[in-house]
């Protein structure tokens, strides 16, 4: 080996050293990163729901107020996921599968609950449902009460909960092989069989997707619910409610106790999510 072609692999090994090092110092920037922001509040939580021990933690989560917000949230959680899936995949099968005008707006509009604040949203609702609002007459008639109960509640979870399922189902549609359902249709299968049978198994892992992050949302607001239900317990208070309640009271106990009842569901929801995501990569 020449002088000039060790001098080149010495100054190639040199570099890679460097990178290797620069890398090395990012990898462990990141993690110290996401260690500080989600690692570290993390176990705050758990330290405190466990600072007077683990019966305190118990006594918590099992009062009857605690119990009431956590079913309530979860009723909320499940009906709004229900609702939004439902009417998700009308709204994707529209904008993936027709052309009309006003396409573009609608498409727009589906991403609204990402740009308003809950806050305003929830004041909204009010405007629409409240006393004086536009549809007061009507709901008056109806006998039904929206703000300050349950029915607004759902109403405020659906809407900030609205964008999962469209925004991961319309990607995954529109790589759909359109041959399999003309071949579906020529054997004489209906459109329901063919949906049920060609389209939704094609779509089923960015549905499931879209269903755990709407879960997800809808388990976790608070903005919006909190306008448009008071946070009245044993009533309209939801479990992220009890938590600002809990820490108005001083209740740090109570508070942390359903913080990580929260936090353990939101971890089961964020495997789900992991392993959905996989599947939908592996898809593509």
């Amino acid at each position: 080996m020449s002088q000039t072609e060790a001098a080149f692999t010495q100054i190639t090994l040199t570099r890679r050293k460097r990178f290797r090092v620069g890398e090395s110092l990012i990898v462990l920037f990141v993690l110290g990163y996401a260690a500080f922001l989600l690692v570290g509040p993390l176990i705050a939580i758990i330290l405190g729901a466990f600072a007077d021990g683990f019966g305190a933690f118990i006594n918590a989560v099992t009062s009857e107020e605690a119990i009431y917000a956590l079913k309530l949230t979860l009723i909320l959680a499940v009906a709004a996921t229900l609702i939004n899936t439902i009417f998700g995949m009308c709204i994707s099968w529209v904008l993936v599968r027709d052309d009309f005008k006003g396409k573009s707006i609608l498409n727009g509009l589906v991403d609204m609950p990402f740009a308003v604040s809950p806050v305003i949203a929830g004041f909204m609702l009010i405007l629409l449902f409240g006393r004086t609002g536009w549809f007061a007459p009507l709901i008056d008639r109806l006998g039904i009460k929206m703000v300050f109960a349950t029915p607004g509640m759902l109403i405020a979870t659906i809407f900030i909960s609205l964008p999962f399922v469209i925004r991961e189902v319309v990607p995954v549609l529109k790589q759909v092989n359109l041959d399999q359902e003309q071949a579906a249709y020529t054997i004489g299968a209906s459109k329901w069989q063919t949906f049920w049978r060609v389209t939704l198994p094609a779509i089923r892992w960015g549905l499931f997707y879209g269903i755990s992050l709407t879960f997800a949302r809808a388990v976790g607001e608070i903005g919006a619910v909190l306008v448009v239900s008071g946070g009245v317990s044993k009533l309209t208070e939801t479990a992220t409610l009890f938590i600002f309640r809990s820490l108005d009271d001083r209740n740090y106990v109570g508070a942390y106790a359903m913080s990580v009842v929260l936090a353990a569901i939101s971890f089961v929801i964020l495997m789900l999510i992991e392993l959905f995501k996989k599947r939908t990569t592996e898809n593509h």
